[in-house]
């Protein structure tokens, strides 16, 4: 199966990459960055490219059998448009040619409810800090991109994972189509999950979660690393 990943340089977009490439797919991978990209295989194509171009964006998406969306930003408190102008640039070029299949990610936090089996201090003050203040520009430019996403007419799923960690190895991971039990989501099993959705059509029209139950770090571990540390997915 031809398959496109948009975000390929950021830390989850190289692991859909090579979850792809392990399944016996072909990549083409986008980034603005196409000299730092680490991967190498016969089977994987690289296009620098911005997804803000919609010209370069056509020209990616056309002859592809479904695409995937890995697009992210660090937070901060300039306004996000990423997440919004992308979809559309993607959406747009898909309905173009004919590529039916998106899958993309955004965030445990747009399902919009408590955090189940959590308590209070995490549930009341810990999250709510930062999905409305740490990351607010970074989770409304994710609504904005969901309803691009839910009104482009196409074949899509939107996961959205909880707090994302490296792992070297694939879990018995769970998904749901409602909020999860758990804090976290290894990249490692977020990528086998887009690349499986992208490639089975599960889930169409549908918002999922994927959590992670074994090897997770603790909250203040993730935090440091990801939310002040975090590479853009470029």
């Amino acid at each position: 199966m031809k398959l496109v990943v948009f975000g390929a340089n950021g830390p989850t977009g190289r692991r859909t990459t090579a979850q792809a490439l392990a399944d016996g797919h072909e990549v083409t991978a986008v980034t603005r960055r196409p000299d730092d990209f680490p991967l190498d295989d016969p089977r994987l194509r690289i296009v620098g490219a911005d997804v803000r171009d919609p010209l370069a964006v056509e020209a990616v998406v056309a002859g592809q059998h479904a695409v995937i969306s890995s697009l992210g930003v660090p937070y901060g408190r300039s306004r996000v448009s990423l997440y919004s102008e992308g979809s559309t640039h993607i959406t747009q070029a898909m309905a173009k040619h004919g590529v039916r299949r998106l899958v993309c990610v955004t965030s445990t936090v747009l399902f919009d409810t408590e955090a189940p089996g959590e308590g209070f201090l995490f549930r009341k003050v810990v999250e709510p800090l930062i999905a409305r203040t740490m990351g607010r520009t970074v989770y409304d430019d994710m609504r904005r991109m969901e309803a691009v996403i839910r009104d482009s007419g196409l074949d899509w799923t939107v996961v959205r994972p909880g707090g994302l960690f490296d792992a070297d190895a694939v879990t018995d991971y769970q998904v749901a189509a409602t909020r999860l039990p758990g804090r976290f989501t290894s990249r490692s099993d977020l990528a086998h999950s887009l690349v499986r959705r992208a490639v089975d059509g599960l889930d169409v029209h549908t918002f999922i979660d994927v959590r992670t139950t074994d090897g997770a770090p603790t909250f203040l571990e993730l935090l440091r690393k990801e939310a002040f540390g975090g590479k853009k997915a470029s």
